[in-house]
Order: C-alpha cells, then sequence, then structure tokens
C-alpha cells in the first residue's frame, strides 16, 4: 500500500496546487508536518477498524530515485517530451492508450480538462513537474531534467513494481481512478516494461452521504473519530461497509449506522452465548464452505454476513466455525466491547439527575425523552444511576 505525499495536484489535468502545498496556508504547517500527521490518523484508522496492516506501507518521497529511474526508461523508449511545465508521456505513442476504461482517444474528455502549454495531446500526462522558479516548495528534488517534483501517476508504478515485480495480479482503488489515474499507471508501466502490469482490477464504488442533517449542515466528509466521538464503535462503520458489495454504492446515513451498531451488538451478543455452550453440531464443513463459497465469488460479503446470521438463527453453527468466519469478516466477535457514551449524553443524564434531586419530575422527565430520542436511556439506583444504549 503506498501513502500518496507529494504529486497529486488539486486537477487531474496536471494543474492547480500539490494537496499538500494548498494545505499548508490552511494548517500553518510544512507539507512534511501535514504528511506526517495525515499517514499516522490514517494509520490510526487501520488499527480502529482491524484491518490487517500491509507488510510493506511505502511513502512517494521515500522513492524518488526509483521514479526518476522509470521516467528515464521511458525517456530512452521514447514516450517522453519536454515543455516549460514539465516532462510528459506520449499518449499516442501507445496504440492501446485507455484500454482498461475502453477509452476512445479521440473522443476523450478526462470531465474538464485545461491543455498546459505545448501539451501534445489532451491525454498526455506529467512524469515530473518542474517547480515555480518564484516559488519555493517544501518537497521538491534535482532530476535529470530539473528541480521538481514527480507526478502522481509514476509513484505509484514505480512503488508497486519495485515491492511487486513488473506485473502482479491484483491492483485495487475507487472507481474515479479509472478514466485517468490507472489508465496513466498502465500506460507507463506496460511502455516501460512491455508486460501486462496487472491481472485484475478491483475498484470499489463509492460511499454516497444522503443524510440530510449532514448536507444542509456543509458536512461533505466523515472521519472516523467523529463517529467514536458520537459513540459508534468503529466496526459498526466495518460492519455497515460489510452489508454492500465492494462495486455497489453504499449510502451513509446516521439510521444506517444506528442499524449496523445494533446488528454488531446482537451478533457480538448471539456469538458470546455459544462460548462454553456444549454444541450438538456434528460437521459445519459445508457450512464453511458455503461461507468460502460466497467469498470467492468477486468477494460476496453481504451473502457470506448474512450465510452467518441465517446459521446463528437456525442454531447450525457453533462457537469455533463462528470465529473462524471472523478471522475474514473481522468484527472481533470473540471480544466484549465496553461502550463508548457520547459527551452529550452524559450531560443530559447529568441534567436529568440535578432535576431529580430538586423533584422537578416533569422537567426530568423531559430530559429522559430526550434522550431516549437519541438511543440511550437512564437506568436509576441508590448507587446512581447508569446510561445504557438503547437496543
Amino acid at each position: 500500500m503506498n501513502i500518496t505525499d507529494v504529486g497529486h495536484l488539486t486537477s487531474d489535468a496536471d494543474i492547480g496546487e500539490d494537496k499538500l502545498e494548498l494545505a499548508k496556508s490552511r494548517e500553518r504547517k510544512s507539507a512534511w508536518e501535514i504528511a506526517e500527521f495525515y499517514t499516522k490518523t490514517f494509520k490510526d484508522d487501520m488499527k480502529a477498524l482491524n484491518l490487517i496492516p500491509p507488510d510493506i506501507l511505502c511513502k512517494a518521497t521515500d522513492h524518488i530515485k526509483e521514479q526518476i529511474s522509470l521516467i528515464k526508461e521511458l525517456e530512452k523508449k521514447g514516450f517522453t517530451y519536454g515543455n516549460e511545465d514539465g516532462i510528459y508521456f506520449n499518449t499516442s505513442k501507445l496504440k492501446d492508450y485507455g484500454k482498461l476504461a475502453r477509452l476512445k482517444k479521440d473522443k476523450l474528455k478526462f470531465g474538464i480538462r485545461v491543455d498546459i502549454k505545448d501539451k501534445k495531446h489532451a491525454t498526455d500526462f506529467a512524469l515530473w513537474k518542474f517547480s515555480l522558479k518564484t516559488h519555493k516548495r517544501d518537497m521538491e528534488w534535482k532530476s535529470p531534467w530539473g528541480v521538481g517534483f514527480p507526478g502522481w501517476h509514476i509513484e505509484c508504478s514505480a512503488m508497486a513494481m519495485k515491492y511487486l515485480g513488473d506485473s502482479f495480479d491484483i491492483h485495487c482503488g475507487g472507481i474515479d481512478h479509472i478514466p485517468v489515474h490507472h489508465t496513466n499507471e498502465i500506460a507507463q508501466s506496460e511502455g516501460a516494461t512491455g508486460k501486462k502490469f496487472v491481472n485484475y482490477w478491483l475498484h470499489g464504488e463509492f460511499l454516497v452521504l444522503k443524510d440530510a442533517k449532514m448536507t444542509k449542515s456543509g458536512e461533505n466528509f466523515i472521519t472516523l473519530n467523529s463517529l467514536t466521538e458520537r459513540g459508534y464503535d468503529p466496526l459498526a462503520y466495518r460492519y455497515l461497509c460489510l452489508t454492500a458489495h465492494y462495486k455497489s454504492p453504499l449510502d451513509f446515513t446516521y439510521e444506517s449506522l444506528d442499524s449496523a451498531q445494533t446488528g454488531l451488538n446482537r451478533l457480538r451478543n448471539k456469538i458470546l452465548g455459544l462460548k462454553g455452550k456444549k454444541s450438538n453440531i456434528k460437521n459445519t464443513s459445508a457450512y464453511e464452505k458455503e461461507f468460502l463459497d460466497h467469498i470467492n465469488d468477486d468477494l460476496n460479503l453481504p451473502r457470506a454476513l448474512a450465510l452467518l446470521w441465517k446459521l446463528i438463527e437456525d442454531d447450525k453453527i457453533d462457537y469455533k466455525s463462528a470465529i473462524k468466519f471472523d478471522s475474514v469478516l473481522g468484527l472481533e466477535l470473540d471480544k466484549e466491547k465496553k461502550e463508548k457514551i457520547p459527551k452529550e449524553i452524559i450531560k443530559l443524564a447529568g441534567e436529568r439527575d440535578r432535576l431529580r434531586k430538586e423533584k422537578k419530575w416533569k422537567e426530568a422527565d423531559i430530559v429522559r425523552d430526550k434522550i431516549a430520542k437519541l438511543g440511550y436511556i437512564v437506568e436509576d439506583s441508590d448507587s446512581g444511576f447508569k446510561i445504557k444504549k438503547l437496543t
């Protein structure tokens, strides 16, 4: 897995500013500090989502030498040309350019593309961008062509081929990468080696924000931290993702996440209930084969999850097999989770407790109802109150 910490411009048309350079004025940090901050956040989120870390997590900035070597190879084979802006890949030199997206070069329009001066074709793309003489960048390097920085596409090919070879089986990414980024990766990789770059491309569909409250407030992205601050288990988001095939768009609303949290809690409780229970099930190999068949059917995780639920409801699975299924699903079904109560709920519960002590029963009941609408219940005892999530 690679970390794009340089070269990704605000436009796919090789214009605009580098995203990290652009963030400098906004965050008042150097590009290096910003890259380090978001890399750490990304790693923390991966851990919270119970993702198995890759053996190699490589940064573009650590592989400038490899990127320059790949550009030199393309130059040697006649695929490049230079202009005032940088070194560009000449897409007309590759007969099957655009084959991944089944694009016809004469009709190809990548959204709204603005041509760079002296750019020969609309589809040509930057391999190396020259730094502006009037502006000192945090991230720039010397190269045979001048001081500058690599384009976004070249880093992926250089690092993939370094660690996986000239050809490998599976390449992942979002569907928005098909017409430009992955198309250009193929072009520069196969142009340099003359070999097929990737056998199978797995493109994930979009997560679609459909929550009216978010749209109204102008919130157009969500961080995992913002969900945990609301009291959600990070694995509830993972559960939500498992309910849709990776090739299908997934609608995100807080209602859908609430359902996922409830489903995850119920599943954990049912599987923990199987622990230590004597099983009358003699053979689960047929169910395990069916589960693997779903996984091997283009990663059909929704069907695999549905099968686990069916086997539990029909009392046809034991604890050991359920945990074996979870080695794929990654929901930590063998661990009892202590629920994190949102600060807002704790504050309301404290306010209700104060009102009760003041014998303001009607006001206390109004606060109780407000807490219930947010999905929680307060239980009173002689030793104080306890907050629980409604299921």
